[in-house]
């Protein structure tokens, strides 16, 4: 292979620092090891990665063994959007319920159980939290990963995880500036555009970025996202006035910047890969995402010429790559002096549980009958996002077989999800499962099948609640987690 940078200069070694990639496998590969001593400063962790954490540890004691300082970055928001527990499924409630209890203390002590099992793992850098504003309720990325459609709310809340993580010595990274919570495009797929005077940016989206800088956060994470209130002809992620005018100077932040995902067609199907990179150092980012999907070597390498040729050709500044670089060796010496806060904290094991029961809604149609008997539990499947991804479970069948044996379930979608789910349940009473209902005409004809003919059913709504609640008995989660699947099958049974 032929690549523009050699050897082990300060140019080099300043192009490598600010990348974060991902690779493959559930143990440290070679080139990873290999590139760590030649100034690779970070690496990222997804699903793909996780087997338990037992594993986990092992794994990032092998990363440690080649560079101690080294940051270990995983995107654990908890709730949908989990890696830890990336084949079970969240041993935490994600934001949405958390901003449904509201009550700061019970976030901040959520993150700060999650930011000691992160530690415990040797992980040192999460991206989260979101700080995003769920201003549009049909928002196709964000939904519960945000705390709520109030910004006073979000900022309190957002505030108080950032505490909470960081408390344990797992830096935080404050996420999607400058707010993703009023798209209605995935910019997983293409680039959103946010249509919003700068009075409504300021007073709406902005608030919880700033009590996250007052909180302290360590990083914060760019959107890809074009707000021409802002910047015209810039996404976020891209835009000099959005990372160093609006964040730097206006909002006084000086901590670590890093990308969202380069892969994203946002960014990779607008500008490309290479040059996408090199736009975003320049503009103020500082360190660089990358891995989710592409996670091989040449990738760094060709990421790590092109942030060397575009030095060399005079495109990028070599100051302001240098100062990226410091910026993520900083973070890394801030994590490492950090090292063992974690083991200073009591465990707290129930605490994930304990808020997805606190936020549970429970609404009951007259005195309808307990739940008794083996169920049918009929989970109503919409497409997910990359950001959720598809190998984490999720639903109550596995719960409610436990408390019922002998409960039978299946999943469904489309226009005869209602009409198939009848047929499978036979004569048993129905548990029907949603995930936005609100967003999917299907889902609510389903459940209109579903209530004319039997109107005892049951519904247990695990996505954003935005349709009124109806059933014999329905149940809001705010949330998919694990721990909300729990919730949700004791209600059911308690009636």
């Amino acid at each position: 292979m032929t690549t523009l940078a050699t050897g082990t200069d300060t140019l080099t070694r300043d192009a490598l620092a600010v990348l974060q990639p991902g690779f493959d496998g559930t143990t440290a590969p070679d080139w990873v090891r290999r590139r760590l001593g030649e100034g690779l400063a970070s690496v990222a962790l997804f699903g793909r990665n996780v087997v338990s954490e037992d594993q986990v540890t092992a794994l990032t004691a092998q990363l440690r063994a080649e560079r101690d300082d080294l940051l270990v970055a995983i995107d654990e928001e908890s709730g949908d959007v989990t890696r830890l527990d990336v084949r079970t499924g969240s041993s935490f409630p994600g934001n949405h319920a958390l901003g449904a209890v509201d009550d700061p203390g019970l976030t901040r002590a959520v993150s700060r159980e999650l930011g000691r099992r992160l530690a415990a793992c040797g992980v040192n850098f999460d991206w989260a939290p979101s700080a995003d504003v769920n201003a549009n309720p049909d928002n196709p990325v964000i939904g519960v990963r945000s705390f709520g459609a109030s910004s006073d709310l979000v900022a309190r809340h957002t505030a108080a995880w950032v505490e909470g993580l960081q408390s344990t010595g797992v830096a935080a990274c404050t996420k999607h500036f400058p707010g993703h919570g009023d798209t209605a495009v995935d910019s997983h797929h293409a680039l959103p555009r946010i249509d919003v005077d700068a009075k409504t940016l300021y007073e709406r989206e902005l608030p919880p970025f700033r009590a996250a800088i007052a909180a302290g956060t360590r990083a914060v994470m760019s959107a890809h996202i074009l707000v021409p209130a802002l910047d015209p002809d810039r996404p976020g992620t891209l835009s000099h006035r959005v990372l160093t005018g609006l964040l730097r100077e206006e909002l006084g932040y000086q901590g670590l910047i890093v990308t969202d995902g380069m892969e994203m067609r946002a960014i990779s199907g607008t500008y490309g890969l290479e040059h996408g990179v090199v736009l975003a150092i320049a503009a103020g980012a500082d360190a660089i995402c990358v891995g989710g999907g592409l996670c091989d070597e040449g990738t760094v390498l060709r990421l790590r010429d092109a942030l060397v040729a575009a030095v060399r050709s005079g495109e990028l500044p070599e100051e302001r790559l240098a100062d990226a670089a410091a910026r993520v060796r900083e973070l890394a010496r801030w994590t490492a002096r950090a090292r063992g806060r974690a083991a200073a904290t009591a465990p707290d094991p129930e605490i994930g549980l304990t808020a997805a029961r606190r936020a549970l809604t429970v609404t009951r149609a007259g005195a309808a009958a307990p739940v008794t008997a083996p169920v049918y539990v009929a989970r109503f499947e919409p497409a997910r996002n990359i950001a959720v991804g598809d190998q984490t479970p999720w639903g109550v069948a596995a719960e409610l077989r436990r408390l019922l044996p002998g409960t039978a379930s299946g999943s469904f979608t489309g226009d005869t999800a209602g009409a198939d789910a009848l047929a499978a349940a036979g004569g048993r009473r129905i548990v029907a499962v949603v995930r936005d209902e609100h967003r999917h005409p299907w889902m609510r004809a389903a459940l209109d099948t579903l209530l004319a003919a039997r109107p005892d059913t049951v519904v247990v709504e695990m996505g954003l609640p935005g349709a009124a609640p109806r059933g014999a008995l329905h149940i809001t989660t705010y949330g998919a987690a694990r721990v909300c699947a729990v919730a949700a099958a004791e209600a059911v049974v308690a009636g």
